[in-house]
């Protein structure tokens, strides 16, 4: 028998392990075998972990613990009794189903550790920070990374007079979220991530800190693709590692289907039509990108929506993913994005006009679904 996540949580449920109001999603779930007869799931649920063996052969108590002790990495923790039988023991599906809680007091990570003990109102990414800025000390000894484990015997210190600002941290709108992925509605002027350890400015992936297990020993924690800072709209997160590598895949061959809205100056000689143009790094400016021979293919798709004769709203669909793909084409046909300070006008002031409003991908239940994104009212207002 195997267990979607919808039939652990069935299982949590008939032994009282859900609780209202609490982060009650499904992480880092992973399969054992530790007989030929028995099944094992190891997960992670409102921040305690558990196992959850099928199908035991024998329903002596020490036996049922010693396979679990197989998948548990011999941590210590309690057998559980169904809330309607006051047995271990639960039918579901025909199968004996058994659930073990590990302890608390194991070795936790470092940050999550902080969070948990110290300043629950800070972030992960806060905590994470505070570590690899040399502001955290077990033992006596400086720890720089966040995953270091530590239990509650051991001595944390933290330079209090060294405490970070984390007052930028903000709440983003979530389109959707299940156990795999997370959707949000990114704001224009955000960082998907930052480029170095040491940035303190909050970015999309402190934000995704919070929802994933991937990636958090790194400065991308559940990002798989990225928007410009200026660029708002819908943007996709992994929240574990199979997610993740399934995702990444789907970018890298072209697998999803994206669409932005943009507001250019002038009006696109047609109204319809594809622009298919190599770009490479621009060798004057290396932030900055160009139509070139030489450099890699880039293929867009764009579609007149409105015009006022100055500006026109238009529909982009990039076929390729190649970095400021729709900027440098739409400012080579000569309609630049309005806005944008790279490849139109350095002086102008207020937003790059470019938002991702929806993004096509199957999720990894298999679902094909679609996010969207609201065209932004001042969009519409431009071409009035």
């Amino acid at each position: 028998m195997k267990l979607a996540n919808s039939d652990i949580k069935s299982i949590l449920w008939s032994f009282k392990c859900v609780t209202d109001g609490a982060s009650n999603y499904i992480e880092s779930k992973k399969i054992f075998h530790p007989s030929k007869s028995n099944k094992a799931y190891k997960f992670t649920f409102n921040k305690r972990r558990y196992v959850i063996l099928i199908d035991a052969e024998t329903h002596n108590e020490a036996n049922i613990l010693s396979e679990i002790g197989k998948v548990s990495d011999g941590v210590d923790g309690q057998l559980l009794k169904n809330s309607e039988t006051s047995d271990h023991e639960l039918l579901y599906k025909g199968k004996s189903v058994f659930l073990f809680v590990c302890d608390d007091e194991q070795k936790k990570r470092l940050d999550l550790y902080l969070k948990n003990t110290e300043l629950p109102e800070k972030s992960r990414s806060y905590w994470q920070k505070m570590i690899k800025n040399g502001l955290v000390s077990v033992d006596s000894k400086v720890i720089l990374s966040p995953n270091y484990e530590v239990n509650k015997n051991q001595k944390i210190t933290i330079k209090k007079d060294s405490v970070l600002d984390d007052n930028k941290k903000i709440d983003l709108p979530i389109i959707y979220l299940d156990d795999n992925v997370i959707v949000i509605d990114k704001p224009n002027g955000l960082l998907t991530h930052s480029k170095g350890v040491t940035n303190d400015e909050f970015t999309v992936a402190d934000f995704f800190s919070d929802y994933t297990s991937w990636g958090l020993d790194t400065n991308r924690p559940g990002i798989v693709h990225r928007l410009d800072r200026d660029t708002s709209g819908v943007l996709i997160g992994a929240r574990n590692p199979e997610t993740a590598s399934k995702l990444q895949k789907q970018f890298a061959e072209r697998k999803t289907k994206k669409t932005y809205i943009a507001v250019v100056d002038g009006v696109p000689k047609f109204p319809e039509a594809d622009i298919n143009l190599p770009i490479k790094r621009s060798i004057n400016k290396p932030n900055t990108f160009v139509v070139d021979a030489s450099g890699k293919s880039a293929l867009t798709h764009y579609r007149v929506l409105k015009t006022n004769g100055r500006r026109s709203l238009v529909e982009l669909l990039p076929k390729t993913g190649r970095t400021h793909q729709l900027r440098v084409h739409m400012q080579y046909i000569g309609t630049p994005i309005h806005g944008d300070k790279f490849y139109n006008n350095a002086n102008v002031k207020g937003r790059l006009y470019l938002h991702a409003k929806s993004l096509e991908i199957t999720v990894p239940d298999g679902d094909r679904k679609i996010f969207e994104s609201p065209t932004p009212k001042d969009f519409v207002n431009m071409v009035a």
